[in-house]
């Protein structure tokens, strides 16, 4: 090997070196935004990429901002099991936002209002804690669990919202559970084709907190 070679092979080498500690350095610089939610979140019956989680992240780089979002979404979580999760979250990704997306099994299962109340409040508390500022997401129940238990449910997200300053997501599923055409089979969670729509109902409360 020629002088010259070597000189370009070391070269090469230390341009590799800067790049990957630049792309490391820019990783643990970079803010996270953290969805604890649940299959509503967690792309159930699609593709991951088609998410609205996904496609968030894809929002989010091309309006400029330099947020990494992570989906800590677990199929079948209720707020209990979310509230066992969000330390341990909290403590490998340090986000400085998380996406409150959970309630929807609780609602399904008719669990007690006071304890799902009381997990989600355990949560935002939790997030606070650490420095971390939270959106919060609710979601609308069949029409067949009635209207004082729905309303009772909905009111819940508000009431957590107006106490702790946070913004709302009324509805993570608004113009997309009021149509069939859009929902799996089960008719409980969104098609591919309406995680758009999920993406923006949640984009429009995130963008001001960016």
């Amino acid at each position: 090997m020629t002088k010259f070679s070597k000189f370009i092979l070391t070269a090469l080498c230390c341009i590799v070196l800067v790049l990957n500690h630049t792309a490391s350095a820019e990783n643990k610089t970079t803010a996270a935004i953290l969805v604890l939610g649940d299959s509503l979140s967690g792309a159930y019956g699609i593709n991951t990429d088609e998410g609205w989680v996904a496609l968030l992240q894809q929002q989010v780089l091309n309006k400029g901002y330099k947020y990494r979002v992570i989906n800590a979404s677990v199929s079948g979580d209720t707020t209990r099991t979310g509230l066992s999760r969000i330390d341990s979250a909290l403590k490998t990704h340090k986000p400085s936002i998380v996406i409150i997306a959970l309630g929807g099994n609780d609602g399904l299962r008719g669990l007690a209002l006071t304890e799902i109340k009381s997990s989600l409040t355990s949560i935002i508390e939790h997030c606070r804690q650490n420095n971390a500022r939270v959106l919060l997401s609710g979601v609308r129940l069949p029409p067949n669990y009635g209207p004082t238990y729905n309303q009772r449910f909905a009111a819940i997200y508000r009431g957590l919202a107006d106490h702790y300053n946070v913004p709302l997501v009324p509805q993570i599923l608004n113009q997309v559970a009021e149509h069939r055409e859009l929902m799996q089979a089960d008719g409980i969670h969104p098609k591919a084709e309406a995680q758009p729509q999920i993406m923006q109902n949640v984009w429009a409360e995130l963008k001001p907190m960016l």
